[in-house]
């Protein structure tokens, strides 16, 4: 079995799983763990623990068991007072790191508790804060720096972080890192913000793909297009490069991006072959689109899952 490390955090992560967990893939995802907003960012700072959130979302994408059970797991407390807004995921994994020892050891129960396969795992144990730096402010914590990307110059950590050696094992273990959709700056880059983790990439055989965002993120990366994202990701990696995107080919209806566009300031990330031929980079192309009942565009999940179960097989094959 093809062994496959995925790193991201939010809802694109989550996407990108519930499609992968179809195939006879062994998954090992990790989590960035710098939010600090809503729900998240009070227990981070009440508890002075490591953010919870994006693995909490991942942990539902990933369950295997009844609805029921999931449903209460993303259930938000509604009424007024000290659990207004918090999901029963986030505080049973706050509970767990006391009762366990580590966010590690807490995401490893939840794990067996709902039946995932694969792994999951936090980038860092430590209670970390992302910041964004010009050469005459800096921004602190993941919400200013999503509200102030252009105005940034160099993301960075409030200090250095240590990884864990299960995390670097299983980046040089992989056959294949893939880099998911999600928030550019806020949910991709935090995982390469880490030495450890540039060394492991650097060391490990494995290719990078990136599975790039279907949608602009408003305030983040604006008008980009895929050989904008692959830019913003090389310059991060220093040594390495990415070496495949998986990006979509299809347009939206121009009536949906138009609404989409009115609703949340998002337009679609355009397929733009001409630059991208100026990378050495791989482009596997496809329509990805998947038009959602509440109007979002997202990615379709299996099919992009599928896409890159296939470039495994070729790798097994021998072709690429």
């Amino acid at each position: 079995m093809k062994h496959v490390v995925v790193f991201g955090g939010g809802t694109g992560l989550s996407r990108l799983l519930t499609g992968l967990k179809q195939f006879p893939v062994d998954v090992t995802t990790v989590i960035s763990v710098s939010d600090n907003g809503s729900s998240t960012g009070v227990l981070k700072k009440e508890l002075d623990i490591p953010a919870v959130g994006d693995i909490g979302k991942v942990l539902i994408a990933m369950a295997n068991v009844d609805e029921d059970f999931t449903e209460l797991l993303s259930y938000r407390f509604a009424k007024d007072g000290s659990l207004h807004n918090h999901p029963v995921r986030n505080v049973m994994l706050a509970a767990l790191i006391d009762l366990k020892g580590s966010l590690t050891e807490a995401t490893s129960y939840m794990t067996k508790l709902l039946n995932i396969k694969g792994t999951i795992l936090p980038l860092t144990e430590e209670k970390v804060e992302l910041v964004g730096k010009n050469e005459n402010k800096e921004y602190f914590g993941q919400v200013a720096v999503s509200a102030n990307v252009k105005d940034i110059r160099k993301l960075d950590y409030d200090h250095r972080i240590h990884v864990s050696d299960q995390v670097i094992h299983k980046i040089l273990q992989a056959d294949l890192i893939v880099l998911s959709p999600g928030s550019l700056y806020t949910s991709i880059l935090p995982h390469l913000l880490s030495q450890e983790i540039l060394d492991a990439l650097a060391a490990t055989s494995a290719e990078i793909m990136y599975v790039c965002n279907i949608v602009t993120q408003p305030g983040e990366t604006d008008h980009y297009q895929v050989s904008d994202h692959v830019r913003v990701l090389n310059q991060y990696l220093r040594d390495r490069k990415v070496d495949i995107v998986l990006a979509n080919s299809a347009m939206p209806d121009e009536e949906t991006a138009q609404r989409y566009y009115e609703k949340e300031g998002k337009e679609p990330v355009r397929l733009d072959h001409e630059a991208l031929a100026g990378f050495p980079v791989r482009v596997i192309e496809d329509n990805l689109l998947s038009l959602e009942a509440d109007g979002a565009v997202r990615h379709n999940a299996l099919k992009t899952a599928f896409l890159i179960f296939s470039y495994l097989m070729r790798m097994e094959d021998g072709f690429q």
